[in-house]
This record gives C-alpha cells, structure tokens and sequence, in this order.
C-alpha cells in the first residue's frame, strides 16, 4: 500500500494531498487569488499528514506538479518536494500540470483543453482526447479567435482552468463548453502518480527542474 504525498503549487491554489493506491485520504488546499505557498505549504503539509493519522516517515514517495504555470510558485513546490525526498530517502514523481488540471473535466467532451493563464491572451495548453490521452503537445501560445479550430470542427470541446475567462471573450463556438476559475489541484495528481508508481516512473531528485515552459517573469 503507497502512501504519496502530492504537492500543487503551479497557480495560486496551494493544495496537499495524501494519497494512498491512487486515492486520496486526506486533502488541503487554498483556492485564493493570491499567492500563499511559503507561508502555507508546509503547514499544509502537516495538516494532511496529521488528518491522515500518519508520520512523515509511512511516506513511500512524493509527487510534484512540474508545470507550466508560475515560476515562483513551481520553485517552492519543487524545493519543497525534493528536501523531503532527501530527507526521508524515498523517491520524486513529477505530474504534468495541465493533464492534472485536464482530470477535473466533468463532461462527456470529444476533447478536453486546460488553459492556465500566462499573463495578457497567452495561455499554457495542451489538448486531450476524451479518454485522456495527449493528442497535441504543452504549448505557450496566444489566443486567437481561431484557436483550436480544428477541435472545434470535430466534436464537442470543455476548456478548463484559470485562462479560459480570456478565450470564452473571443469564442463562440456552438461545441465549445467552458469551464473556467478552475485551478489544478492535488487531488486529481493521486490517480496520475499511481500509474507513474506502478512503473517506478520517478525523477531524479538532484537534477530535476520544473518545466517553466517561458522564461522567469516576476510574480
């Protein structure tokens, strides 16, 4: 039985959870507008361990949201989840951001598109196919009113995240289905880190590095 904890600090939701087996057991998190994750991940941390009943040392691993999203908030998330892979000797998962957030799709859509806001149109993206497997890569791209035409063409397509506010402004599409204010959170890594763990899929802790996508812009 795994006990992985899951770190989310790609946006502004600080979340932890707990996973066991690819379900969660406990779960914290702060869907706020700000940025709070260095005064609050590791007292989430905690938080969710002792809600879980367990100490630090039942972990079998962590898990990390990679990215893309904020470069500040990835940072901590990372550092935070490699300090505690060296100090408790266990291994690191890195989970897409976006085929994370892509989980919270509730539809039954052709296609699922999360879009996590990159400052003014721009948008990271990545497109999914309804059964979740990726079908076009991890993208920084600006938002036109043509975008994702040929998705659009096809079938019946849910957008989901915190960029989506700007594309539904400029779509109107028939089979466009919009989703927006939703932030990744730990809890749809559980089942995403379960598979990585059936193949040891991990990291390696020294050398790993979020994926920025763009280059650091503060804040």
């Amino acid at each position: 039985m795994a006990h992985i904890l899951c770190i989310e600090t790609a946006t502004t939701n600080c979340s932890v959870a707990l996973s066991v087996n690819g379900s969660v057991i406990a779960l914290k998190e702060d869907n706020s507008t700000s940025y709070s994750h260095a005064e609050r991940l590791h007292v989430y941390i905690e938080q969710v361990m002792s809600q879980a009943k367990l100490d630090m040392h039942h972990l079998d691993a962590i898990a990390v949201s990679m990215g893309p999203g904020s470069y500040t908030g990835l940072r901590i998330g990372v550092s935070a989840a490699k300090g505690l892979c060296f100090a408790l000797n266990i291994p690191l998962y890195a989970i897409s951001t976006l085929k994370s957030l892509a989980r919270k799709a509730d539809t039954d859509a052709d296609f699922v598109i999360p879009l996590i806001d990159a400052r003014r149109m721009e948008v990271y993206s990545a497109i999914y196919d309804g059964e979740m497997n990726e079908i076009r890569e991890i993208r920084a791209e600006i938002l036109v009113k043509d975008s994702f035409q040929e998705q659009l063409q096809s079938g019946k397509v849910e957008f989901i995240g915190n960029g989506v506010e700007k594309f539904q402004k400029i779509c109107d599409h028939a089979n466009a289905i919009f989703k927006s204010e939703q932030l990744p959170s730990a809890a749809q890594m559980a089942i995403l880190v379960e598979e990585k763990h059936k193949k040891s899929d991990t990291v390696d802790v020294a050398y790993f590095e979020p994926f920025y996508l763009k280059d650091f812009i503060s804040g």
